[in-house]
């Protein structure tokens, strides 16, 4: 293995947003089919209740679907599957469509209906001919041969784990977490044998371990989190309590997806651009999951509620107990290091910069589930360091556990890029620059 070094949300209100994408299909399909219909792939996964690594997995089939339909045709980027033969003539835009359409009324027939119109609506923009024909015909080809590609890739059944004796730095399940056979236990326990995207494999990705419980660099994130990340903290500002409010409501699929609309419709890049764009950002986001839940299962990190009711014993004086602290938002049911939305946001981010700079944007994010809440960012950079901050504010992360996500995702992010889906003819710009010892990720 090689090592690395160095540092819900709710049904209806999902369904709200996908009827607000539909209602509003007509007239934004005109853009780009591709944005479109990630807009509802997105929220057809959180409309169905979806967990954040199901949203990333599904958003993930959707847009590599996508974007092989579209390749197929244009013949722009190296294929993913390399099995899809479009006809001559063929349609993008219908294959686009289709292929999105296949893939979630296969996997949500609950939102067949919606989905169905939103089809509709979008191929009635396209005259009815044998482009149109042979283009949903190639997106058919594509989501089939992407279903049948996932259909074994370990994401089901659910396994748990069932924590061992309460030591110093092991897990134990919190209060909100699952009973199975009576006892609590940690979930997702099989999503770090997932099967990647486009990544060889997660064991590539082994985080150092987290501080050892006796050295300053933990007494420093204990303290951190202590004074900040209590239900009652007098120390968290209101605009850290909103950060927290908002991204413990918003996956990093459905926030960096957001962001990637609204970049990519600022550029106006074609739509062979765009499938490819979105196939290597979900992926990106998709297997951040994956290489997060290995970390997280191998290292068994204890999550600061638990941390801060045992400081007596964990063996260093700088660390005093709180028996009766609360976190502000209640402790996600497994380890904590690293931070799953610290990981799966950063390897999204990463292929953000990668695609369109880091910085210069203008970008704003909202979610019906937090409706008086909207933030403004102008770089991608300000987006994960808010979400850092929002899961130590929340009390439900250490600082350490932050940065270890945030190395991890971007090492993610790098190797989908770098890997997958490259141009046919040209060169991509990919930072070639960059190395891995240049991101400060202080």
């Amino acid at each position: 293995m090689k090592r690395m070094h160095g540092d819900a949300t709710k049904r209806t209100l999902g369904l709200c947003m996908l009827m607000a994408t539909l209602l509003f299909a007509p007239a934004v399909a005109k853009a780009d089919v591709v944005l479109d219909w990630n807009e509802i792939a997105i929220n057809t996964a959180i409309a169905n209740g979806q967990s954040p690594f199901a949203q990333a997995r599904y958003g993930a089939i959707v847009q590599v679907a996508v974007f092989e339909a579209v390749n197929a045709i244009t013949d722009d980027y190296q294929p993913y599957l390399g099995t899809i033969v479009a006809p001559h003539g063929a349609s993008a835009d219908a294959a686009a469509i289709q292929a999105a359409y296949r893939v979630l009324s296969t996997y949500f027939p609950a939102s067949a209906s919606m989905l169905s119109t939103a089809r509709a609506n979008s191929l009635a923009l396209i005259p009815d001919g044998q482009p149109k024909s042979k283009g949903i015909a190639t997106g058919d080809d594509a989501a089939l041969a992407m279903i049948a590609l996932r259909a074994n890739d370990g994401s089901s059944p659910p396994l748990f784990k069932v924590p061992g004796p309460p030591v110093p730095a092991e897990y134990q399940a919190t209060p909100s977490c699952p009973i199975v056979n009576g006892i609590r236990v940690g979930t997702f326990f099989q999503w770090q044998n997932v099967t990647p995207f486009g990544i060889p494999s997660a064991t590539e990705f082994l985080l150092e371990p987290p501080p050892a419980l006796t050295s300053n660099e933990y007494a420093k994130a204990y303290n951190e989190v202590k004074a900040v990340g209590s239900a009652n903290s007098t120390e968290r500002p209101q605009d850290r309590s909103d950060v927290v409010l908002f991204y413990a409501s918003s996956s990093p699929t459905f926030v960096f997806n957001s962001a990637a609309r609204q970049v990519a419709r600022e550029r106006w890049h074609s739509l062979s651009e765009n499938a490819r764009a979105f196939a290597l950002i979900n992926m990106a986001i998709s297997d951040g999951s994956v290489a997060s839940f290995f970390n997280k299962y191998r290292y068994n990190f204890w999550r600061p509620e638990t941390a801060i009711h045992a400081g007596a014993a964990d063996g260093n004086r700088k660390t005093d107990p709180d028996p009766n602290w609360v976190p502000f938002i209640p402790a996600p049911c497994f380890p904590g290091y690293p931070s799953n939305h610290g990981t799966l946001s950063n390897a999204g981010a990463e292929v953000l910069r990668r695609l369109y700079g880091e910085a210069g944007h203008s970008i704003t994010l909202s979610n019906p589930a937090v409706p008086n809440i909207v933030l403004q960012y102008g770089s991608f950079r300000q987006i994960t360091d808010d979400i850092s901050d929002a899961r130590v504010y929340g009390g439900i992360h250490f600082r350490t556990d932050q940065t270890a996500g945030t190395r991890l995702g971007r090492a993610v992010g790098r190797a989908v890029y770098k890997h997958n889906l490259r141009a046919m003819h040209g060169h991509d710009w990919d930072n070639d620059n960059d190395h891995d010892h240049d991101w400060d990720d202080n």
